[in-house]
């Protein structure tokens, strides 16, 4: 059965007016359009809905019946249309993100308190997972979506890079390496390195670009979260490589941090699931945490400059 809309609105008119003229009037057709969707409606249904006279309009016991169903019927239906179209426009509500570790402590903290300010109906809650538990949460539909160090193979999910940022060096003052502004990867040679472990999306990345310049070193030890590097370094137990939002904002009193070269930048993306799309809410808030990082963007362009260049 393929029965439209618009024969069920027609139907009912004819039903209130007894007179197909009038209806048309009302609804904007022609009488005979009116006259053609009465006619294809009956041919769906396989029944008479209406006797047509020259003079008069009745309904049949089976048109009798449908009007007095349809009208209910109808007023649900444009009510939930109506709840439907409110969601573009809607400004209340919940949006889940999952951010991996080094995001959630130096980029989320800015977008949620924005939400607050600007978006005050948005309620931003951040779930702080590795990168590993965060795509898992995206694409298991746990979350809206995610805040992720470029994941690599990505084919089930849509993913926005809003912001590159490079590593650096960190060390102490006293290290040899921290004499020079710059310092190329080469020179990490032979080092003993404090890395984040391989739960972070950073360490892939850090890794292929020790690979890439032919670098070997002493991996030291691998631990999960910034701060801890940056307490073992302090206590001379190695020297790290981590990315620049990783730095807290008050710096690192106590310690040297370097740009490398040639510079090498990790991206970080939104991500949800392909083929899923957002609500209007969450695009609200993916907007939000985009324009937030592109405002970051130009101050870490210059991070890691080569020498000779602005820093």
């Amino acid at each position: 059965m393929n029965v439209t809309l618009r024969q069920l609105q027609v139907f009912q008119s004819v039903a209130e007016t007894r007179n197909f003229s009038r209806s048309g009037a009302l609804i904007g057709l022609t009488q005979p359009a009116v006259s053609r969707c009465i006619t294809e409606l009956e041919g769906q249904l396989g029944l008479k809905l209406l006797n047509r006279t020259t003079r008069e309009v009745e309904l049949t016991e089976a048109g009798r019946r449908l009007a007095a169903r349809l009208g209910r019927v109808l007023e649900d239906l444009d009510t939930a249309l109506q709840d439907v179209q409110g969601m573009a426009t809607e400004r209340r509500g919940r949006v889940r993100v999952a951010s991996s570790p080094t995001l959630s402590a130096n980029l989320m903290p800015e977008c949620i308190t924005l939400c607050q300010r600007s978006l005050p109906g948005l309620q931003l809650l951040m779930l702080d997972r590795i990168q590993h538990d965060v795509l898992d949460s995206v694409r298991s539909g746990e979350v809206d979506f995610g805040v992720v160090i470029d994941p690599g193979e990505r084919e089930d999910l849509h993913s926005e890079a809003i912001l590159s940022e490079p590593f650096c060096l960190v060390c102490l003052p006293s290290h040899p390496l921290a004499s020079s502004d710059h310092v190329a990867w080469t020179d990490l040679a032979g080092q003993s390195l404090v890395l984040l472990d391989h739960a972070s999306g950073s360490r892939r990345l850090i890794d292929r670009a020790l690979d890439s310049q032919g670098v070997r070193c002493d991996m030291a030890h691998d631990v999960g979260h910034p701060t801890t590097i940056f307490r073992m370094v302090e206590a001379g137990l190695g020297i790290s490589v981590v990315p620049t939002l990783a730095l807290p904002p008050e710096g690192l009193p106590g310690l040297a941090v370097r740009a490398l070269w040639p510079r090498v930048d990790r991206d970080i993306m939104l991500v949800h699931r392909k083929n899923r799309a957002l609500s209007p809410l969450a695009e609200s808030a993916w907007a939000l945490i985009r324009d937030v990082a592109h405002q970051r963007q130009p101050a870490l362009q210059g991070q890691g400059a080569a020498p000779g260049r602005a820093a």
